[in-house]
């Protein structure tokens, strides 16, 4: 099983997805957590290009959308297809979703361009359930207290267009996309994604 968790930065994505990675421990689940891009040696290197925010290294969209993809592929190789091999779950820090919401909706490439690239580095392994955790642009920008990266730092009509993009797709392909409102109590949403995700969770401690 192969689960990922996308959205907009600061809709709590990475707080619920450790949230979830937690409770299917619990239940004597094996997990394997991962973040994309990253992840592996060479995922890391392409992270670290693709986030730096100092302007040092400009990035045209389709060799940012192409990186993304480089990244993806060896995530695949190396840590995905062989934890879906060993009978383990995937959980991943976002995967091909984000880059159509990202380089296509709210970056002006085609999205079933990315889509067809996508096939390509994947090799065909698709999240079987994506967690999309939705808020409004402008309040899950006044929850980055953090210094922003470079994808973060795009502006508020990028963020406006991405998390429109995101909805754009789980209405046209959500049969396995849930949109999840992430604007309540951390423990609500986690309750919502148990909802889903029970149902799909085969573990020794949940027989």
């Amino acid at each position: 099983m192969f689960f990922s968790f996308d959205g907009i930065d600061g809709t709590g994505k990475t707080t619920q997805m450790r949230l979830f990675c937690d409770g299917l421990v619990a239940r004597g689940c094996s997990v394997v957590a991962c973040r994309d891009p990253g992840s592996t040696a060479l995922g890391e290197r392409i992270r670290e290009i693709l986030l730096t925010s100092d302007g040092s290294t400009p990035i045209v969209r389709r060799s940012e959308m192409l990186l993304y993809m480089a990244a993806r592929a060896q995530l695949v190789d190396e840590v995905i297809r062989p934890a879906l091999r060993e009978g383990k779950i995937v959980v991943s820090d976002r995967f091909l979703l984000a880059n159509i919401a990202y380089q296509g909706h709210a970056g002006g490439l085609a999205p079933d361009t990315i889509r067809q690239v996508g096939q390509l580095a994947t090799d065909g392994i698709m999240p079987d359930c994506v967690f999309l955790l939705d808020m409004p642009a402008e309040a899950a920008a006044r929850r980055l207290s953090r210094p922003l990266d470079r994808m973060e730092s795009q502006g508020d009509q990028y963020r406006r267009r991405l998390r429109e993009g995101f909805l754009a797709e789980a209405a046209q392909f959500g049969s396995n996309i849930h949109v999840i409102d992430a604007d309540r109590p951390i423990e609500a949403v986690q309750a919502e994604i148990w909802k889903i995700a029970a149902p799909m969770v085969n573990c020794p401690a949940s027989d």
